[in-house]
């Protein structure tokens, strides 16, 4: 094996550099993995962009797959090395209330600052060639290649934002934002047997939509959503409204699509954050539920990977540019433009 590892480093806003560490020793009690793909989310371009508050340097990268490249002494399972593996929930502390009872998404101590092991910098660690984690944080894989197996995390969070709505067969769900998260939250909820309706603006990405199942589309430019609503609902609107858009304006928006009994979910971070204006005696009086959700746990994760991997859910639509890790600069600028899914950063072997 060889010495040194590549890690992408953001140094700075609009700044991230290729260095080179030594390879890290893998712990007794942890799996040392060869990265092969990480796609790039939103949290990576909001830290490239400076939209967030965070100290550099930094290492993201938190939608990571590859395969076994050593296993710790105290590993116990059915680990192989040269195994594919999805590297899912690396940053909850495992000892809170909420990671003890199986909620990872909401661990107390949750820290992107943090400095996994193995690691030069604080960060997620997906954008490293090499990168340690405990057992139950690896879902293996087959069946689809590295880039696709990278999107299992977007996935795990939909998995996770769906099931906590709940909606049930022939439920009305609006969704809003026909992004990757919309469009996978599409999927879902087609499956779930809910007549699902998407809004957006851009009409291409609605008409993906339809080729996902969507049974209805609206833009909002062309015609009142919430009216065209009222009428695919025979005037009881939604069960269901799922809001994967970052605006604080579009959460208002969506209550109006909410029927009695429903529920919003709030499923993006807001940026820039600041308050919403709900209605409150709509909400006591139509026995409103107003929901979030944020990450997701290992029992979404392990789904999540069984559902790509007998291509249940097809993820190969959102993998917009690959780029090897000497190109995360263009990469990262790339997926800020607005107009991309995924962008997948590969490890290639050098020669």
């Amino acid at each position: 094996m060889k010495k040194e590892m590549r890690c992408a480093v953001f140094t700075g806003q609009r700044a991230v550099e290729l260095q080179r560490f030594p390879i890290p020793e893998v712990d007794d009690d942890k799996i040392l993995v060869k990265i092969e793909a990480c796609g790039i989310c939103t949290w990576e371009q909001r830290v490239f962009t400076g939209s967030i508050n965070t100290d550099y340097p930094l290492i993201g990268g938190h939608e990571a797959a590859g395969r076994i490249e050593a296993i710790g002494k105290d590993v116990h399972g059915d680990w192989e090395v040269g195994q594919r593996v999805i590297v899912g929930v690396t940053l909850p502390c495992r000892s809170c209330y909420f990671c003890k009872t199986h909620e990872e998404q909401s661990c107390q101590n949750f820290n992107t600052a943090q400095v996994l092991s193995g690691q030069p910098y604080p960060g997620t660690g997906g954008f490293s060639e090499y990168m340690m984690a405990v057992p139950y944080s690896m879902f293996p894989y087959t069946n689809v290649t590295p880039q696709e197996a990278c999107i299992c995390e977007p996935v795990s969070c939909v998995i996770h934002s769906v099931e906590t709505v709940n909606p049930q067969f022939g439920d009305a769900c609006v969704i809003i934002g026909a992004g990757i998260m919309g469009l996978l939250h599409t999927q879902l909820c087609v499956k779930k047997g809910c007549l699902v309706i998407v809004v957006d603006m851009n009409e291409e990405r609605l008409e993906m939509a339809a080729s996902m199942g969507a049974h209805y589309t609206i833009n909002p430019h062309k015609e009142h959503a919430e009216k065209r609503i009222m009428k695919i609902t025979h005037g009881r609107k939604a069960q269901a409204v799922f809001d994967t858009t970052p605006a604080a304006s579009v959460v208002e928006e969506a209550c109006r699509y909410v029927g009695n009994m429903g529920k919003l979910m709030i499923y993006s971070g807001i940026y820039p954050n600041k308050p919403v204006q709900m209605d409150a005696h709509w909400i006591h009086k139509g026995s409103i539920q107003i929901l979030g959700t944020a990450n997701s746990n290992d029992r979404d994760f392990m789904r999540a990977a069984c559902m790509i991997t007998e291509g249940i859910v097809d993820v190969k639509p959102f993998i917009s540019g690959v780029y090897p890790v000497e190109e995360v600069s263009s990469a990262l600028a790339s997926s800020c433009q607005g107009n991309t899914f995924r962008n997948i950063i590969t490890f290639s072997e050098e020669l």
